[in-house]
């Protein structure tokens, strides 16, 4: 991702999608440091959405599968060359339905592997491994009912608790 796109401060999220049986779903990106390795589905938080919103969208654009929020598990943050703030947000999602259809254009592929199958698969990034040793749970829940007043003029409002 260009500096020149998203400036110094970067807002990213990704996703922990398990099926009924406790598959994961992950992806092989075609681009950057994650290139041709199982990986969370993950993309930038877009200027007009919230960051649960942003994943529920990258997860369906890169997979087709449409997720359902379960929480927060965790936040990743670093800083790249002293001069980018790297950050991403990292949810617990449910599928309702496994039928993956990999978006081509950034993705070599997309499926619902078990977790057991990834600890042993060589193509597993490093996060992904982090993730396989922890029993993941939702740190967070995500409530949209809540309204901080019309002073502020928020046309979405979700806090995380």
């Amino acid at each position: 991702m260009s500096e020149e796109k998203r400036g110094k401060v970067w807002i990213a999220v990704a996703g922990l999608v398990t099926d009924a049986e406790g598959n994961w779903l992950v992806v092989k990106k075609k681009y950057g440091g994650l290139k041709g390795k199982w990986s969370l589905p993950a993309g930038f938080v877009n200027h007009n959405e919230t960051i649960d919103q942003a994943i529920v969208r990258e997860i369906k654009e890169e997979s087709g599968v449409m997720a359902e929020l379960e929480g927060v598990i965790g936040i990743r943050s670093g800083v790249i060359k002293e001069k980018i703030s790297d950050n991403m947000i990292i949810f617990k999602l449910k599928a309702p339905q496994t039928e993956v259809m990999a978006q081509e254009k950034e993705l070599f592929e997309a499926a619902f592997i078990h977790p057991e199958t990834l600890k042993k698969d060589p193509d597993a990034s490093l996060l992904l491994l982090s993730f396989l040793q922890k029993e993941v749970q939702p740190a967070f829940r995500t409530y949209k009912e809540f309204d901080p007043g019309d002073q502020f003029g928020y046309t979405a409002y979700h806090l995380f608790l």
